[in-house]
């Protein structure tokens, strides 16, 4: 199914600009992807593997034995006319679907739930993997695309193999006008704003931001600081990524 989402160029309802740097680019659908392949024991078939704007990995167009048609995310391994399944257990095999507790120890997995029946709510982007490490009484520990390993419920469902499109971070984007198509507007330094403008503007030619350390344009630490607000998945880190 596509939708037309309303472009909003960076602002927020208020009309003002929350994020810089955004505005224009080509029109797009977007494809409503079915991150939880809810449809169980049913089996489909890969008729198409498409593009997708929204995302950075390929999509796969599904058509179950009942003639209706999702799509999904790809893996890397998926090949026109496979068939594939979403089951509790099912076949250690590249695209299929199924709980996590059922999974062996080393599989790589992608699209993994958080709480069952939710859908896949993490390692969904371009080339991701995560690692089963073990599985303990009602939880699995994962190790994910950051190194971070963490523990997730037995019961909630992920896919094997990796993600599609791997190399997409190798691309060269080669000229501005393809960036402005993806919707994205030019980045003006801070070193080169006037003192007005940014903390790092002023000084005679190129010259040093003379600060300690690297600010936003509102002041605030730009780099190596953390941003992560605390969630309430934070329980279930086992190791934090490196």
């Amino acid at each position: 199914m596509l939708l037309t989402l309303k472009r909003r160029a960076g602002r927020a309802r208020s009309g003002r600009i929350t994020v810089r740097h955004k505005g224009g680019g080509v029109k797009r659908r977007y494809r409503l992807v079915d991150f939880g392949q809810e449809k169980i024991d049913l089996p489909a078939k890969v008729i198409a593997l498409e593009y997708d704007p929204y995302r950075t990995s390929f999509l796969a167009l599904l058509e179950y034995n009942d003639k209706e048609k999702r799509y999904v995310l790809a893996n890397s391994e998926m090949k026109v006319g496979e068939e594939l399944i979403c089951s509790e257990k099912a076949q250690i095999k590249p695209g299929n679907r199924m709980k996590v507790k059922n999974i062996p120890v080393g599989t790589m997995v992608y699209n993994v739930e958080l709480v069952p029946g939710q859908g896949g709510k993490i390692v969904r982007s371009a080339g991701a993997s995560a690692k089963v490490l073990a599985q303990e009484g009602k939880y699995t520990n994962l190790q994910m695309p950051s190194g971070e390993v963490r523990m997730v419920l037995a019961e909630c469902f992920a896919t094997i193999g990796a993600v599609s499109h791997q190399d997409w971070r190798y691309e060269v984007i080669g000229k501005a006008g393809r960036s402005r198509l993806r919707g994205k507007r030019p980045a003006v330094r801070g070193t080169a704003m006037n003192p007005v403008d940014h903390p790092h503007g002023g000084g005679e030619g190129r010259t040093p931001i003379g600060l300690k350390y690297p600010k936003t344009p509102w002041g605030k630490p730009a780099r190596g600081v953390k941003t992560r607000k605390k969630k309430w998945t934070d329980k279930y880190i086992i190791k934090r990524r490196k």
